[in-house]
């Protein structure tokens, strides 16, 4: 009886005196006491275990949600509306198999919107206690949510690639053109609309060839490009400066002959990605290079040609990485002279810059690690403009470079094989255009 009414004094249900009655009750001696101290311990002690068990139904039911959501996402934007929550349920009692969960429910949303679409999954569940009941607490609720996101944001992708004589060994650059074409299969597959994803495509060794069809635009620097093109009234002196300091007259070459090839811009324009003006050193200077890769192709959701472009690409000349990654950036801003699409929540730019060897030489030094510097900068500089960059390293290159290059320490890949290009780039493919679960 004793302890009985004890238990109705701890819910509430009996007035104080009843505490004050029951210590002045000298019967059994400490007795009294021993049961006010023992009730409430056993009461908390099994609690905690009742909290575990509940714990324990919560987390198995967020991995059932998980799931469910990753299985009816393959076909749920094809289904009837009325068939979503049904499918849901049996999925999702499937996965849950907790018999201690009563009074389970499933609430879902689905929503579609511009090729992105979102699932969203709910459940309640009981537990019922064995040992919180002393403190009054008969049951408790857990719940979990899941909300799949897929389909594909817009994405502006840079491949900034490789193309210098190095790839011509060890099959890297037939393996590059395979697993570049698939990457391109995978983006255009997930693309929902004709321009929900646009590809640029940045051959790049010492230079860049920016197009000859440029050649007018007002961006494009001509001072060192004359200076060594064209013809002395003196054929011993093969530029412009030594030409006229001999007194002899210097017939600049006509633009039509350039290759279209820049280099590296004055610095620090070099390792950003601001539009040229008016300034000379915020131009790009056109350069006759000798191994003047395949011109670049801007932003683009002409699919065909960029497999194309792919299937151009030659191995030929030494290694700036610097200047790949400043065009590639250049490539998807909102800025001449590539005037890429702004930014936007639901568009995503993405650089992939992919390598096989060290820096080698830029327009100013062949100091590899004066080059290091100038693509340490670039990297830092696109980062911080929210570009997401993913690099690659095929056998050989400063791993530690692309390593820290790399918006994530997973999104640098180390190829130690060219044949496992395919998987690589297949998996930043997927990457992009993936299922996503956010909690």
């Amino acid at each position: 009886m004793v302890r009985g009414r004890l238990r109705e004094y701890l819910r509430g249900r009996l007035p104080e005196r009843f505490l004050g009655q029951f210590l002045k009750n000298c019967d059994g001696g400490a007795a009294p006491f021993l049961a006010l101290s023992l009730i409430p311990l056993m009461g908390f002690t099994g609690a905690a275990v009742d909290y575990a068990r509940a714990n324990a139904t919560k987390v198995a039911m967020q991995a059932a949600l998980d799931s469910t959501g990753l299985i009816l996402s393959k076909s749920v934007d094809g289904m009837a509306s009325d068939t979503i929550g049904p499918s849901a349920t049996s999925i999702f009692n499937a996965q849950f198999n907790r018999p201690e969960a009563q009074n389970v429910t499933l609430d879902h949303h689905f929503s579609a919107q511009q090729g992105s679409f979102t699932l969203k999954l709910t459940s309640t569940a009981t537990v019922p206690t064995r040992f919180a009941t002393l403190l009054g607490t008969s049951e408790l609720t857990v719940s979990a949510t899941s909300e799949i996101i897929w389909g594909i944001k817009k994405l502006n992708i840079a491949l900034a690639l490789d193309n210098t004589g190095s790839m011509s060994s060890n099959g890297k650059m037939t393996a590059l053109k395979t697993a570049a074409h698939n990457l391109l299969n995978t983006l255009q597959a997930a693309a929902k609309k004709p321009d929900d994803v646009k590809v640029s495509i940045i051959p790049f060794a010492t230079d860049v060839n920016v197009g000859t069809a440029n050649k007018n635009e007002s961006w494009i620097d001509w001072e060192q490009w004359e200076d060594a093109n064209g013809t002395c009234s003196s054929t011993s002196y093969k530029s412009r400066t030594a030409c006229r300091n001999a007194g002899r007259t210097w017939t600049v070459a006509s633009h039509d002959t350039w290759n279209g090839c820049v280099w590296d811009r004055d610095q620090n324009f070099d390792v950003q990605n601001s539009a040229p003006g008016s300034g000379q050193a915020t131009k790009f200077r056109a350069h006759q290079a000798s191994n003047c890769p395949t011109a670049m192709m801007p932003l683009t959701s002409e699919w065909s040609a960029l497999h194309a472009k792919i299937d151009a690409m030659q191995p030929s000349g030494n290694t700036n990485v610097t200047i790949g990654l400043a065009w590639a950036w250049q490539a998807i801003s909102p800025v001449e002279p590539m005037n890429a699409p702004s930014p936007a929540p639901d568009l995503d730019k993405v650089i992939v810059l992919l390598t096989d060897g060290q820096n080698t030489q830029n327009r100013f030094t062949t100091s590899t690690s004066s080059i290091d510097s100038r693509t340490e900068k670039a990297c830092a500089n696109a980062k911080a403009a929210n570009i997401k960059i993913y690099t690659v390293r095929v056998i050989d290159g400063n791993a530690n470079l692309l390593r820290n290059c790399a918006t994530k320490p997973d999104w640098f890949y180390d190829v130690d094989k060219a044949e496992e290009l395919n998987a690589v780039f297949a998996s930043i493919a997927q990457n992009l255009a993936n299922l996503r679960i956010a909690k």
